[in-house]
């Protein structure tokens, strides 16, 4: 009798060590391991996730507010020393195309933005409201997917007696994907980001700290539905920690590269 209880014991444990290390939602074919490497694509900078985006709405506005530096600037008051003013309230178009191979990563995308100025009761530039659509694919050692999104930003900081960038807003990805991991799931993700008070320092643009809600939901292998949301934390050191059913992992929001925490 105590051989069948310490044997029962130890399937029960074993079977618990199972489930933690990769857990699924509800009859779900999609792990959270899987989710948690659609949650990474989505934010690196490498799979033109969230930090690329951030990146890219601060090197505009570091242009506005770097007036009188004497170096490109696009600002309100006339100031400008390069060839493009932008004036209160107006609002200005840009795009750019990335098709390159970063870490293991090829990425193929385009993006359309939209900056409109605000202005402080001086006339100097205080906010840019971003808005964004955007298509393409990318293909990396644990995640292939192809998608398209859109986000709308709003960075504030913009005024030179301000230190650091701050950003709040919602970035979405859907399309569909392919992981090289664990059964090698394939399907179609949609991926909602909102960002509160995501810090970026001046002038190097790095994400000092805020956090995020995620949510991710689809159809995986055999059209079975799958959903997840969580939390990230951006740790000012070019990591975020993303919390997911439970489960903990850390993101290198440079390269896309997540561990599992224990």
């Amino acid at each position: 009798m105590k051989t069948f209880k310490l044997s029962l014991i130890l399937l029960l444990m074993l079977g618990a060590f199972s489930c933690k290390k990769d857990s699924t939602s509800s009859n779900s074919a999609v792990t959270t391991d899987q989710a948690a490497d659609i949650a990474a694509s989505s934010l690196a900078e490498n799979s033109e996730g969230l930090a690329s985006v951030t990146d890219d709405i601060a090197v505009n506005a570091q242009g506005i507010s770097s007036v009188n530096t004497g170096g490109l600037t696009i600002n309100s008051a006339g100031q400008s020393t390069s060839s493009v003013h932008q004036e209160c309230g107006t609002t200005l178009t840009d795009s750019v195309t990335r098709a390159i191979t970063i870490d293991s990563v090829s990425i193929n995308y385009f993006f359309k933005y939209s900056h409109t100025l605000n202005c402080n009761a001086s006339s100097l530039p205080d906010n840019l409201i971003n808005t964004l659509s955007y298509s393409g694919s990318f293909n990396g050692p644990r995640l292939s997917s192809s998608n398209s999104g859109s986000a709308t930003v709003t960075i504030a900081g913009l005024t030179q007696a301000s230190a650091n960038f701050v950003l709040n807003g919602e970035y979405k990805r859907s399309g569909s994907f392919q992981s090289k991991v664990g059964n090698k799931a394939t399907g179609n993700s949609n991926v909602d980001i909102v960002g509160t008070n995501i810090t970026l320092s001046k002038p190097d643009r790095k994400i000092l700290s805020g956090n995020a809600t995620i949510a991710i939901t689809g159809t995986g292998p055999g059209g079975v539905s799958f959903s997840y949301t969580g939390t990230i934390v951006f740790n000012g050191d070019n990591t975020a920690t993303l919390t997911i059913s439970g489960n903990a992992y850390t993101i290198n929001v440079i390269t896309g590269y997540r561990t599992r925490r224990l």
